[in-house]
C-alpha cells in the first residue's frame, strides 16, 4: 500500500504561481512513477504531468512551458511548480503514485485561478 498526500493548493490570481507537493508513504520502494492529474467541474480527469523513477517526464500540451514536475526520491515526494496560471487551470489536482501492481490516488487539492 502507498498513501499519497497532496498539499499546496489555494487561490491565486491569473498570472500567478503555486507549488503543489505530494508526499508518498507506505511501500514506497515499489514506486515506479508519480504524477499529477486534474479534474475541473463537469469534466473528466486529465493528465497534467508525470515523472518516472528515472526522471523522464511527460506533460499535457496545455501546461507545457508553464508547469514543471520534479521529484525528490529521497523524500518520496513529487512537486508541481505552476507558473503563469490561467483561469482554465482551475481544478482539483490529484497526485497519482504508480507501482508495478497498481496506482494510488491522493485525496486532491483545490487550485482556483481568478481572472
Amino acid at each position: 500500500q502507498v498513501q499519497p498526500v497532496e498539499s499546496g493548493g489555494g487561490l491565486v490570481q491569473a498570472g500567478g504561481s503555486l507549488r503543489l507537493s505530494c508526499a508518498a508513504s507506505g511501500s514506497v520502494f515499489n514506486i515506479i512513477g508519480m504524477g499529477w492529474y486534474r479534474q475541473a467541474p463537469g469534466k473528466q480527469r486529465e493528465l497534467v504531468a508525470i515523472i518516472t523513477s528515472g526522471r523522464s517526464t511527460n506533460y499535457a500540451d496545455s501546461v507545457k512551458g508553464r508547469f514543471t514536475i520534479s521529484r525528490d526520491n529521497g523524500k518520496n515526494t513529487v512537486y508541481l511548480q505552476m507558473n503563469s496560471l490561467k483561469p482554465e487551470d482551475t481544478a482539483v489536482y490529484y497526485c497519482k503514485t504508480m507501482t508495478n501492481a497498481r496506482a494510488y490516488w491522493g485525496q486532491g487539492t483545490q487550485v482556483t485561478v481568478s481572472s
